[in-house]
């Protein structure tokens, strides 16, 4: 059934979602994916750090970014700023650096809490699109109580597995943020 297919696509979006924000959450260690929501001017127009230069991890609490073209290190530095990281970037001219200092045990704490309760938003969504999807199916007035009853079970399944999906990953992430 058409409902069943666009719940499915609409909760994998929803999922992919919320694994790529839990992965902007800054945890001990330097990675990339910290960088991906952060937008850059460069020639006027707007866009992501990774599409107007390198990114590399040289050591577990270092990044470096390194602009193709070196006029705009000084927009990079800037949108660095604004991203509010906590992290105070380094700009040498050729390349910015930034170093990620260990956590303390409270900000570990102070991320958790918000990972949770991300991961809480991303349950109410998949939730939301669950009823959305039932409401459709009970106000088809041409689909037999039976037919309507098996449709439930399995928009309920496929949202159990989904909602278990984020579980692992806020599991998965919370390891990620107490490891010291």
């Amino acid at each position: 059934m058409d409902n069943l297919k666009e719940l499915e696509e609409r909760m994998l979006k929803t999922l992919d979602f919320t694994r790529k924000d839990f992965a902007g959450i800054r945890t001990g260690r330097a990675t990339p994916a910290i960088l991906d929501r952060i937008m850059v001017s460069v020639y006027g127009q707007m866009m992501p750090i990774k599409q107007a230069a390198t990114i590399a991890v040289p050591d577990p609490r270092t990044l470096t970014i390194q602009p193709w073209d070196r006029s705009i290190a000084g927009e990079l530095e800037k949108a660095l700023q604004k991203a509010d990281l906590g992290i105070n970037p380094i700009n040498d001219g050729k390349s910015i650096r930034l170093s990620f200092p260990t956590l303390t045990e409270e900000r570990r704490g102070d991320l958790v809490k918000m990972l949770k309760k991300r991961g809480e938003e991303a349950k109410v969504a998949l939730r939301n699109l669950r009823r959305e999807v039932m409401d459709k199916i009970k106000k088809d007035k041409a689909t037999p109580e039976d037919e309507i009853k098996r449709l439930e079970e399995k928009i309920q399944k496929l949202t159990d597995k989904y909602i278990s999906e984020v579980e692992k990953a806020i599991e998965l992430k919370e390891k990620e943020i107490m490891e010291v």
